[in-house]
């Protein structure tokens, strides 16, 4: 039995190292969300320290994303809005979650530091609607009791290309608020009704934004806020918990979400989930992929399988503070109860040419009731081999 599982194992690494070898000459080309780009462009980086190959990533919304992925110029394409069955069947794609993220909302106001102030989810439309103008409104002041609110002008700052960022958030705001739902809605691209916004492209333009126009308020991915060091809101939830943002609260509304249910492509919100320390607004940042490869483009397939792999192993080595932002509450929640068992399954029957190299789950952070059973199986498993040495 032991000489069997040594040949896999020597079999399966020999696979590894050709399909690498093949690859090793062929550049990825990808587009699309800006939510990921700061965990995406260190996974790159040191993917190419590792392996030498090349994956370039034009962070230009999902929006686009979509389009240039639908218009095979580009070898994936990434969405934080997912894509529902019917225009992945149509155009012939296949779209798996990859990480998972808070938006949180930064602020530019003159005495009021990171999480000093709350909001709620209705008092957050109401000023993304235009009809709470000013920081010391009485429902922001009824809110802030002791908090000084200086009479300032707020500056609601969005984006201004086509945002799966502002679909998730559009999305929470069309939840918490009927009057939003009713006038504006959920997309990647709305007209925004108040009168004082200005609009940024991308996360980092949002962001940029909110640094220098006082009194402004944005929504931006929790990476761009803890990079740029700016004071951020603290967010009502389901609950009724006033949250802080950090990744444990992103992950336990992960962890909610109900994966193995969903339709074809994943298509799954997590926003306004239940649960004491839930963050309310939470996305899934999706990759999309043509199911059916032409043979020239085989090798950059092949690329993209061994980047998930070595991206994966990557992760479970290292506890990089970029790479947590977005995977490590994934790893504690979501992902680990059967996700990426889902997704490699999903894409070995659907994309891979060659489906003996598994696209394996992420490792660590899993939950008691998980890896007891993970233990079980375990032990099932050498009790069936002892019994047939």
């Amino acid at each position: 039995m032991r000489k069997s599982w040594w040949f896999l194992s020597v079999l399966i690494l020999t696979f590894f190292l050709v399909s690498l070898a093949q690859a090793q000459t062929v550049a990825l080309s990808a587009a699309g969300a800006t939510f990921p780009y700061p965990i995406y462009s260190q996974w790159a980086f040191k993917y190419n320290q590792i392996t030498g190959m090349k994956i370039n990533y034009q962070a230009i919304g999902s929006g686009g994303g979509i389009a240039q992925i639908k218009a095979k110029t580009v070898d994936y394409g990434a969405s934080d809005a997912p894509q529902k069955a019917d225009m992945l069947k149509e155009n012939g794609l296949v779209q798996w979650p990859m990480v998972m993220g808070g938006v949180v909302l930064a602020v530019n106001i003159p005495g009021v530091g990171p999480g000093a102030m709350k909001l709620t989810g209705p008092v957050l439309a109401d000023i993304y609607l235009g009809k709470i103008t000013k920081w010391d409104d009485p429902a922001i002041k009824e809110l802030n009791p002791g908090l000084k609110l200086p009479p300032q002008a707020i500056t609601e700052v969005h984006r201004t290309d086509g945002s799966g960022t502002t679909f998730i958030f559009t999305t929470y705001l069309s939840m918490i608020s009927p009057e939003w739902r009713e006038k504006v809605g959920a997309d990647t691209s709305v007209q925004w009704p108040a009168k004082n916004s200005v609009g940024g492209k991308g996360n980092e333009g949002v962001a940029g934004q909110v640094k220098v126009v006082p009194g402004s308020i944005g929504y931006v991915e929790y990476a761009y806020v803890k990079q740029n060091n700016m004071p951020y809101t603290l967010l009502q939830n389901k609950a009724g918990k006033f949250l802080k943002p950090s990744l444990e609260a992103f992950g336990a509304a992960a962890a909610n979400a109900d994966w193995k249910s969903v339709p074809y492509g994943f298509y799954l919100m997590l926003d306004d989930q239940p649960g004491d320390q839930s963050w309310p607004i939470v996305g899934a940042t999706f990759i999309m992929v043509h199911k059916d490869q032409p043979d020239l483009a085989f090798r950059r397939i092949l690329v993209l399988q061994v980047f998930l792999v070595l991206v994966r192993a990557q992760v479970a080595r290292e506890r990089v503070d970029r790479l947590q932002q977005a995977v490590q509450c994934a790893q504690r929640h979501a992902l680990q109860i059967g996700l990426l068992d889902v997704v490699a399954l999903d894409v070995r029957q659907h994309l891979f040419v060659h489906r003996d190299l598994p696209v394996r789950p992420l490792v660590g952070g899993v939950s008691a009731q998980h890896g007891a059973h993970q233990q079980r199986r375990r032990q099932d498993r050498r009790h069936r081999n002892y019994q047939g040495s």
